[in-house]
């Protein structure tokens, strides 16, 4: 069934009432569940830090971003919903009960929410929360709508960076499923740039899988992973915010045991984050690949995330020393010693 599209803020309130008690009152903490310790990578984790399971049993969970007042914001993409959690308290509360299958969240300049929303005949980029703000900053490219939009990050500038990755061959089965017809034709998996107030500028069309996408802490480098790839590719962001000088920027090492249909090579690598420091955090399939400021590979947290593959994280709780990993309907967390880049939500 059709999550509900975006609906006014009266609506939204309304559907908040009629929530159940997990939903719009609060879910109650749930006990830590460990899953695993962390490998030492120096100046970033202790080896033996703890890896907990501290929530599970959600529809999809995606995309953690940490907020400035210290709460954690996650998508739940198969009910088109976004959650908020109070690390200090595990309490879990629903933030926006319609998100029109919204996976990727990223936080503007202006303290508003910019998610990227993936409901097939309604895909777009769009203001999410807070429910006054709501609007489409994008639905199409070149007069076709966008395939499916992932993943996303706002610059200090106003312009969003998102990633389209096209489908999986699962994801075009289940639609033409639910459709009852074959799929016409689509936008190829591509990187956009919206600039402030203006339509979406295609910047990249040679990956597989292009998925994760994030900003160096001066915001003058563009990253992006391809889930169908070893490399992480990044650009030097120009002053209009295009991008130029593609190159390889760190080799990934993880494989994921699973098949997508698309070929290459199967790291699954996804969601992105960056510390304080520089240093940049993939999700793959061997768990959080960590690279430092220059691209050097410095070790990898062996979080899994059964029975699927981890697919975002993001630092937060006091100090953002805490990192959180998402996937598979769970979220898991690890105490570091690396503290997540100040400068922004994620």
């Amino acid at each position: 069934m059709k999550p509900p599209g975006l609906t006014s803020m009266a609506a939204l309130c309304l559907l908040c009432l009629q929530a159940g008690p997990s939903d719009a009152r609060g879910q109650a903490a749930q006990a830590p569940v460990a899953a695993g310790t962390a490998s030492e990578i120096a100046g970033v984790v202790r080896g033996g830090a703890a890896i907990d399971q501290v929530l599970t049993g959600f529809n999809g969970l995606d995309d953690p971003i940490g907020l400035t007042d210290g709460t954690l914001v996650f998508s739940e993409p198969g009910a088109g919903r976004l959650h908020r959690l109070n690390p200090q308290t595990g309490e879990v509360s629903v933030l926006v009960a319609d998100s029109n299958e919204s996976h990727g969240v990223t936080e503007d300049a202006r303290g508003r929410l910019i998610s990227a929303q993936a409901w097939d005949g309604s895909t777009r980029i769009g203001v999410i929360y807070p429910p006054g703000s709501v609007a489409t900053l994008a639905d199409s490219y070149d007069g076709q709508p966008f395939s499916r939009p992932n993943d996303l990050v706002a610059a200090r500038s106003g312009g969003v960076y998102f990633t389209d990755p096209g489908l999986t061959r699962q994801q075009a089965d289940a639609l033409v499923k639910r459709l009852g017809r074959p799929l016409g034709p689509r936008l190829p998996p591509a990187v956009y740039y919206i600039p402030p107030g203006g339509r979406a500028i295609r910047i990249e069309v040679t990956m597989i899988r292009p998925n994760g996408i994030q900003l160096s802490r001066d915001e003058k480098v563009l990253y992006v992973s391809d889930s169908n790839g070893t490399e992480v590719i990044a650009w030097d962001i120009q002053g209009d915010g295009l991008v130029r000088n593609r190159r390889p920027f760190g080799t990934l090492t993880g494989r994921s045991a699973r098949d997508n249909g698309l070929g290459g090579v199967p790291t699954f690598a996804d969601g992105m984050t960056i510390d304080n420091d520089g240093r940049l955090y993939v999700a793959t399939g061997g768990g959080v690949e960590v690279l430092g400021a220059e691209g050097r590979h410095l070790g990898t947290i062996p979080v899994k995330c059964p029975p699927a593959d981890c697919q975002n994280l993001a630092f937060s709780g006091p100090e953002k020393r805490t990192l959180y990993i998402a996937g598979a309907g769970s979220l898991y967390r690890v105490q570091m010693i690396a503290r997540g880049f100040a400068g922004r939500a994620k």
